[in-house]
């Protein structure tokens, strides 16, 4: 057995240590609070951020403007040529014609109000975004008006709207201003928005494992996202329409090329996993669990791009506690 030496061991070093090393020039310690995202979500953040070119955009508007100068000849000559032949058949085709051209223009207009509001909802959040790294108390104030004014009149958020006038002057911490934004004004529409992604989740999950129809399965999960996405929309103050609708899972198919890998990687991989387990015993009932967590993850995205401020302090929802508050029962969980 050694014997621990009583003194100090010095070790001489060969060569003095540089003067070049100092604690001024050590490399930056890494933040580790940094998203770091994997090669799929950068070239997926890449394909979002991508737009069409000034060439496709022209070919599509002049695809549009030819196709609809072509059906507004052949209406006309159609109605001309009725108007020939019998004038009170002709004065019928005149009317319907009437009626539907205002109908498409009122279409119109709803199409461009929903279209502005969604604008003004993507430039809500871009302002959001812009507070919490460097917002002052004015802005927030001012950010503050905005969200009054998008949601007034709405009867749930009527606590809400009335607690942030009264403690508006109170607050005198752009932080702490903004995190009372969002937990009075939005944590009631989170709580709706979850529960339209646990219904949707449950259609989902529940339609895999009992229908046995081929393709069946596939049909109800893309009208449950779909009409999910619009159902999330209307909640943060969107409103729904073809247009709308487009834009918004345009949006939502973006985001989760962003960020889908790391969703996978830290949330969704669960889900997965009990569906596999749960496959051994029943591989329709497996299904359904894989789809209804994939739905959920839909509706954590569509979240994200509809809701008018970043998660702050409120917690985000995961797939994981959804698929459990929807499936239980269902499966015997």
């Amino acid at each position: 057995m050694s014997r621990i030496p009583s003194k100090p061991v010095l070790i001489d070093l060969d060569e003095a240590p540089s003067q070049d090393h100092t604690p001024a020039s050590a490399p930056p310690v890494p933040d580790l609070d940094r998203p770091r995202h994997t090669p799929a979500a950068e070239v997926g953040l890449r394909f979002a951020a991508s737009r069409r070119s000034g060439v496709a955009r022209v070919f599509w508007w002049a695809l549009g403007a030819l196709l609809t100068f072509m059906i507004g000849v052949f209406v006309w000559d159609f109605v001309e040529t009725l108007v020939t032949r019998n004038v009170w058949l002709g004065r019928v085709a005149l009317g319907l014609l009437a009626l539907v051209i205002g109908a498409l223009l009122v279409m119109a207009g709803r199409e461009l109000a929903t279209l502005s509001r969604l604008r003004r909802i993507d430039g809500l959040r871009a302002e959001a975004e812009h507070l919490v790294q460097e917002g002052t108390l004015a802005e927030v104030h001012s950010y503050q008006q905005k969200l009054q004014s998008l949601y007034r009149g709405r009867e749930e958020l009527r606590w809400g709207l009335a607690r942030l006038a009264e403690q508006k002057g109170d607050i005198l911490d752009a932080d702490s201003a903004l995190a009372q934004s969002e937990s009075l004004l939005l944590r009631p529409l989170d709580d709706l928005a979850r529960r339209q992604i646990e219904s949707a989740a449950l259609q989902v999950a529940t339609a895999t494992a009992v229908v046995p129809l081929a393709f069946a399965d596939v049909i109800v999960a893309l009208s449950a996202n779909l009409r999910m996405i619009r159902q999330i929309a209307q909640i943060y103050g969107g409103r729904s329409g073809t247009l709308g609708s487009w834009r918004l899972t345009k949006a939502v198919a973006a985001h989760l090329v962003a960020t889908g890998a790391v969703a996978i990687g830290d949330d969704l991989i669960g889900s997965v996993a009990g569906g596999g387990v749960l496959s051994k015993l029943s591989r329709r009932f497996g299904e359904g669990v894989i789809n209804g967590a994939l739905t959920a993850r839909v509706g954590v995205a569509a979240i994200e791009v509809c809701r008018p401020m970043p998660f702050q302090v409120e917690s985000k929802p995961r797939v994981t506690n959804i698929i459990k508050r929807s499936l239980t029962g269902l499966f015997g969980n």
